[in-house]
């Protein structure tokens, strides 16, 4: 990570209890940055930013958090009015393509109208230093690898478009006012989780991105992954994509910020994070079941139509300009990204409070059918606790809402015995007879599901980008 700065600064972070944003966040602290995060926890969780509180140690207590939608302008000027700003990194926005597609205008109203208010405040309180995080998909799908920053931009869908406007903004910004400096951050593939096991991604229903995917198939919550396309010409037929440790993007986004505060005008300047190096989806899986000891059952399909072959980027300007460059390989990726997965099988939920429309009722199992321990760094009331499981201590549960008994046997969901979790196709029952429905066990004609969990509800398959 680079070095802490020489003069204690306060950055504000916009969805700064997001995947990203949480792990940028506590690289932040640990680098002696005061921390601002505004978030609407709209896809995110409050208990992210609780537990980088406390990883973060002694410089915890520079953290602040305001639950804020954008949008709100009466908010974010609270904010500003509260706090003085040396910089703002802002991670704000909806991010699922597929979704995007299907609801476009609430992708403009949320990614544009909030970060014009959030722009519009900063001028009125005097902050024009600004670290956007935008993304690869402004690229569309390039014919040319290495992807350089001079490729041309191509959006292909809404959420793509939302990023590529908003950098159109700041170029604008930047010309028309010299005072601004702004950096434009083109990140790849973010996969991984922070080492300690405590903050990874958590994705809100169905997720849109291969590794979460596949730490959900992992864990029992999904019973295959489904690779759309293996005639490719790439050295297994599958598509190749340039993967990034999540750590290695928010040591990216300090030293973006570094380079806005040595000093020099640099006007609005684009820089892509990744790798540098591509990877296959077939050597992505292999390198999870490696970290991992699970085998993930493949569902092969046809090409999607619109996917590229091979994309990742070239990153010699980052290395340049911004004197990084990512350090994590795949292996350490998958490594971090099965922590987080089996201590949260669940996420930041709980089983009974997860929105996941196709959880196994108690998965994941064990090989012997047993529950499994987990050493989960939570309980519910958000601090962190030493190692525990799934088990009870004299009779009592009390890590994240798991099943409560009164006897200190685990029950089965449905029965009084213990040890021996139902299959994932055999419905639990109630004392009355009645089968839980667990948020997801039912369909819309009452007809209960094959568990072919996934496809998502509209029929579509997540993408694996």
């Amino acid at each position: 990570m680079p070095s802490p700065p020489a003069v204690a600064r306060t950055i504000l972070v916009t969805g700064g209890a997001g995947y990203i944003g949480s792990h940028t966040v506590l690289q932040l602290l640990k680098g002696g940055f005061r921390t601002v995060v505004v978030d609407n926890l709209d896809n995110s969780s409050e208990v992210a930013v609780e537990r980088v509180r406390e990883l973060a140690g002694e410089f915890g207590k520079n953290l602040v958090f305001h639950r804020v939608d954008l949008r709100d302008r009466e908010a974010l000027e609270k904010v500003f009015s509260s706090t003085t700003f040396d910089a703002v990194i802002h991670f704000a926005g909806l991010k699922a393509v597929g979704e995007s597609v299907k609801k476009p205008l609430m992708y403009y109203n949320n990614n544009l109208i909030g970060t014009i208010n959030l722009f519009e405040v900063m001028v009125a309180y005097g902050c024009k230093k600004l670290v956007f995080s935008s993304s690869a998909t402004v690229y569309g799908w390039p014919k040319e690898v290495p992807c350089t920053e001079e490729v041309p931009l191509c959006a292909m869908n809404p959420y793509g478009r939302t990023k590529l406007m908003t950098e159109d903004i700041c170029r604008d910004i930047c010309q028309g006012d010299n005072d601004w400096d702004i950096i434009l951050l083109r990140y790849f593939n973010p996969v991984g989780a922070h080492p300690s096991g405590c903050i990874g991604e958590d994705p809100q229903g169905i997720p849109n991105n291969l590794m979460p995917f596949v730490q959900q198939v992992a864990v029992g919550r999904r019973p295959a992954l489904t690779v759309f396309g293996n005639d490719y010409s790439t050295k297994d037929g599958t598509g190749v994509r340039d993967y990034i440790h999540v750590i290695d993007l928010a040591d990216g986004h300090i030293a973006a910020l570094q380079k806005l505060f040595e000093g020099s005008h640099i006007g609005c300047e684009a820089y892509n994070l990744g790798s540098g190096k591509g990877t296959s989806v077939l050597e992505m899986v292999a390198a999870f079941e490696k970290a991992s000891g699970k085998k993930i059952p493949l569902v092969m399909a046809e090409r999607r139509p619109g996917d590229a072959e091979t994309v990742y980027a070239s990153i010699a300007k980052a290395e340049k300009e911004l004197h990084w460059k990512a350090k994590y390989d795949i292996e350490e990726m998958c490594r971090d990204q099965w922590n987080w997965a089996s201590k949260n099988p669940w996420g930041y939920k709980s089983p009974e409070t997860t929105n996941d429309k196709h959880l196994t009722c108690g998965s994941p199992e064990t090989i012997n059918g047993k529950l499994p321990t987990y050493a989960l760094p939570k309980i519910a009331n958000g601090r962190l606790c030493t190692t525990g499981s799934l088990g009870n201590s004299n009779g009592k549960h009390h890590i994240y809402g798991a099943p409560k008994i009164a006897t200190g046997k685990h029950p089965t969901f449905g029965s009084s015995e213990t040890g021996n979790v139902h299959a994932s196709n055999r419905l639990p029952r109630t004392t009355n007879g009645k089968h839980h429905s667990y948020g997801s066990l039912e369909t819309v004609n009452g007809v209960h599901p094959t568990y072919r969990s996934f496809q998502i509800a509209n029929g579509e398959y997540p993408t694996l980008e």
